[in-house]
């Protein structure tokens, strides 16, 4: 199962002046993937192992590291629902 894509309006405030991908626009890419998994009442494990399942894009040290940025953003998401 492939982590769900979101339609993200890109302008050019997303974009950095060689035209790629802000920093910011993944950041807020990662955070949706985290809200979407929580809503549709997935766990964290559950995320994990969808971010770490073969892809053609990212190879294994790259889905390694990005797990490990989904687990930060996830529990950062769980500390700031807490206290709103």
């Amino acid at each position: 199962m492939m982590i769900p894509c979101f339609d993200v309006d890109i302008d050019s405030s997303s974009m950095t002046t060689n035209n790629s991908i802000s920093e910011e626009m993944v950041a807020q890419a990662i955070a949706n993937v985290v809200k979407s998994a929580r809503y549709q009442g997935k766990s964290l494990e559950d995320l994990i192992a969808e971010v770490l399942q073969d892809d053609p894009i990212l190879d294994s040290v790259q889905r390694q590291w990005l797990s490990k940025i989904v687990t930060q953003a996830w529990n950062m998401s769980s500390q700031f629902s807490m206290h709103s």
